[in-house]
């Protein structure tokens, strides 16, 4: 049926789009959870991540390391930017700290447009015939980066969720004062806070570049997405508050409306899953239902 097969391709790339944004607004919680602010130069993090896979590409001729050199680029962007920037700025009001940021991603932006030029560039990788299942076109790569998307969403908030570090994390996302006093440096949580948010965006930026192209300007196609899905899913708490998670939501939506329906199920049952303590919790919640 060509109306099915429609349906399910728009679905696909809704969804790997919408993985991205939700790697982007993962990046934009973590640091208004924790540090209290929005992060404008998650964007431009975004695109130092794709550039240094580009060249980390070029150099190794691996699209795995060239990923790997772009989320540690990330990561060091995000740690720089606190050591030399935040740091200082610390006990500022919320606007001085998004003021600084948007310097830091024209810093960013300047920077790799000084480096590499205006010009668009691409991943030079070599070209996958589609995949046809039940006469739906299914890309590898596509595949390949959606799985990426998930697999990165999964150890951020194992992270946050599983180690000493994510409940430090927590704890001085809950109250900095009392974290504190119990004994929690505020110092190593804002360190492995921007080491993370960095690393994520830079993977987004990574992912969208191969999708895309690579280009100074490229993060404006899904920062403000990113921002929306980050209020729109996480509404006034943070993700680290509230155990929520961004989701693929705005993305399908935008590609097509009625996705906000399937979307709002599946987030639903993604929401029911990530709260439940246990198994025998879900049971009983279901059979309450």
């Amino acid at each position: 049926n060509p109306g099915k097969v429609f349906w399910v391709e728009l679905l696909i790339a809704g969804v790997v789009s919408g993985l991205v944004i939700g790697l982007v607004a993962l990046s934009i919680t973590l640091v208004f959870g924790i540090a209290r602010f929005p992060n404008a130069a998650t964007g431009d993090m975004m695109t130092l991540g794709a550039y240094g896979a580009l060249a980390g590409h070029a150099g190794t001729g691996s699209l795995v390391l060239g990923g790997a050199i772009g989320s540690l680029a990330g990561a060091a962007a995000g740690l720089a930017a606190y050591a030399l920037v935040f740091r200082r700025l610390s006990g500022r009001s919320t606007v001085s700290m998004l003021i600084a940021s948007i310097g830091i991603g024209f810093l960013l932006r300047a920077g790799l447009a000084l480096a590499f030029g205006h010009a668009q560039q691409v991943f030079q990788v070599p070209l996958v015939r589609p995949w046809r299942i039940e006469g739906v076109r299914v890309h590898p790569n596509d595949l390949r980066l959606a799985a990426t998307a998930a697999l990165s969403l999964a150890v951020v908030f194992t992270t946050v969720y599983l180690t000493p570090i994510g409940r430090r994390m927590r704890a001085v996302a809950d109250d900095p004062s009392l974290a504190r006093v119990c004994g929690v440096s505020p110092v190593r949580v804002m360190v492995a806070l921007w080491l993370l948010a960095g690393a994520v965006a830079a993977i987004a930026g990574v992912i969208l570049g191969l999708r895309t192209v690579v280009s100074p300007e490229m993060e404006w196609e899904r920062l403000l997405p990113g921002f929306a899905a980050a209020l729109r899913l996480a509404g006034p708490t943070s993700a680290v508050h509230t155990s929520r998670s961004p989701s693929a939501t705005p993305s399908a939506s935008r590609t097509f409306p009625y996705y906000d329906i399937a979307f709002l199920v599946c987030y639903n049952l993604k929401f029911i899953l990530w709260r439940s303590k246990s198994f025998l919790n879900l049971c009983l919640f279901f059979r309450e239902l």
